[in-house]
């Protein structure tokens, strides 16, 4: 048996006192204390809290979603859960009115790759006026008894066809990043089995559906060692004091080191900006550091079988664009997919899904009108821009709420794709505007893309094991941290 994260679990506890010592301090040196309107005195506070929040174990963040605007009012928002497994739970935000007219009802299949679904708040956010919306809560593995059985990529794909059959009709699924593929994969296998379950439309943003289009050092580097490889190294097993106990999983402290270690400069400066803020007393950007990493640094484990078959699967073997992919012994068949709308959305500045990656999806699906087909990509993002930020919500949701209506009220017209240095796309009849704007913004080669690896990847692990392997620097400016 190893003992990785029983000796995880023993670092923990053995820096509880300390924490509770710091913590203590800090409280001490508040504003009633004359030390507190000191340098030494906030030097101090600041150092204290910065030990507290940089051992700690963080704990799954909430939504905190209070209200939303609908029809020009404000109302009140609660979450109910309305689907339920093992392993996930769908929570729908029901709104405290009813709309004027009928929404459509918008399924977003969040990452399960290290975060909480929370880290789409956002994403679920941006579209409480407009539709209904609800999203998957991956559950931790280390709280899954052994006794509720495996999780894997077939799992995840059972899942995603349940829902579709349980929340629809009339679904519309948004697969932000990882869930890409298996949501793919779920849509394909219901038009095989000629369901009526079939969604609506599935906008896909940043996933990894080809990851064979110009491979980095990552896809290379999955290549290279294979999955047993994966095996030896990053799975691990659940201790004793978890419900989870004696369950194989990827841990998410594992994921977060590697996530930590290929920025590790980056982080370095945003706490050092932090305790700085906090010695001169800058409590508004002190706040916003702690918004964020109490969301980034909150982690959960992902099964063993899930996570390596997802490697084997995507980025080793590239199964769903060879046309090789079997789900339960069935293939699938892209070919099958002929009604379910589909849209693909990418940053042009994504380190962790690339340009084309995503693209692929349209081309894979030939016999998929194409009028059904929508290809937008977003200048000036980077990954955590396609789903999140002020153009995710100004120009990526809008093309995504004027594409889901399309298809709700049946267009039969293309937003055609705009070729480098074709110049803008023509405008169509019947085209909403919003989508034609979303079509006029794309200027990219086809036949060349660069392409880079989704969140599951192995550089994270090469980098939690200190390999050295780190990856590139985000090329545009953006948040100090990666997303």
């Amino acid at each position: 048996m190893d003992f990785a994260y029983y000796w995880y679990d023993a670092a923990q506890a053995m820096l509880a006192p300390a924490r509770a010592a710091s913590s203590m301090a800090r409280i001490a040196l508040n504003g009633a204390n004359p030390l507190s309107y000191t340098a030494y005195g906030r030097t101090v506070a600041a150092a204290c809290e910065l030990f507290e929040r940089t051992t700690r174990r963080y704990a799954k963040p909430s939504f905190g979603l209070a209200s939303t605007i609908l029809d020009g009012a404000r109302v009140p928002i609660r979450e109910e859960i309305v689907w339920s497994r093992p392993f996930c739970n769908v929570i729908a935000f029901r709104r405290g009115a009813k709309p004027a007219r009928p929404q459509p009802k918008l399924l977003i299949v969040a990452p399960m790759s290290g975060h909480y679904a929370t880290l789409l708040r956002g994403t679920v956010e941006a579209f409480l006026p407009t539709h209904e919306v609800m999203i998957t809560d991956w559950a931790d593995a280390s709280l899954v008894p052994l006794a509720e059985g495996r999780f894997d990529l077939d799992s995840y794909i059972d899942y995603v066809k349940d829902m579709c059959r349980d929340l629809g009709p009339g679904l519309n699924l948004l697969a932000v990043c990882q869930p890409a593929v298996p949501a793919i994969a779920a849509v394909a296998r219901l038009e095989a089995e000629h369901s009526p379950a079939v969604p609506r439309s599935l906008i896909m943003m940043g996933g990894p559906i080809d990851t064979r289009r110009s491979p980095t050092e990552v896809n290379k580097l999955a290549e290279r060692r294979g999955v047993e490889w994966f095996r030896g190294n990053c799975i691990h097993t659940v201790p004793v004091g978890y419900p989870g106990v004696f369950r194989q999983v990827y841990p998410g402290f594992l994921q977060l080191s590697g996530f930590m270690a290929m920025n590790l400069d980056r982080h370095v400066t945003a706490h050092r900006d932090m305790f700085n803020h906090l010695v001169r007393g800058d409590g508004e950007q002190a706040e916003k550091h702690r918004e964020f990493y109490d969301e980034y640094l909150a982690v959960m484990d992902l099964t063993a079988e899930f996570y390596l078959q997802t490697v084997q699967t995507v980025f080793v073997n590239h199964d769903l664009p060879r046309g090789e992919m079997m789900h339960r012994g069935e293939p699938v068949d892209l070919l099958a997919v002929r009604r379910c709308a589909m849209m693909a959305i990418e940053g042009e500045n994504d380190d962790i899904s690339g340009v084309g990656q995503t693209l692929a999806a349209l081309d894979l699906t030939p016999n998929l009108p194409s009028e059904k087909k929508l290809y937008h990509l977003q200048g000036g993002v980077g990954h955590y821009g396609v789903f999140n930020g002020s153009r995710f919500r100004n120009e990526i949701a809008p093309a995504i709420t004027a594409f889901i209506a399309s298809q709700q009220a049946g267009a039969h017209a293309r937003p055609p794709i705009a070729v480098q240095g074709a110049g803008p796309a023509p405008v169509q009849a019947g085209v909403p505007a919003a989508i034609q704007a979303a079509a006029d913004a794309v200027t990219i080669e086809r036949s060349h893309v660069p392409q880079v690896a989704e969140l599951v990847s192995a550089a994270a692990v090469e980098a939690a094991l200190g390999s050295g392997s780190r990856k590139p620097k985000r090329p545009n400016k953006g948040p100090k941290v990666p997303a």
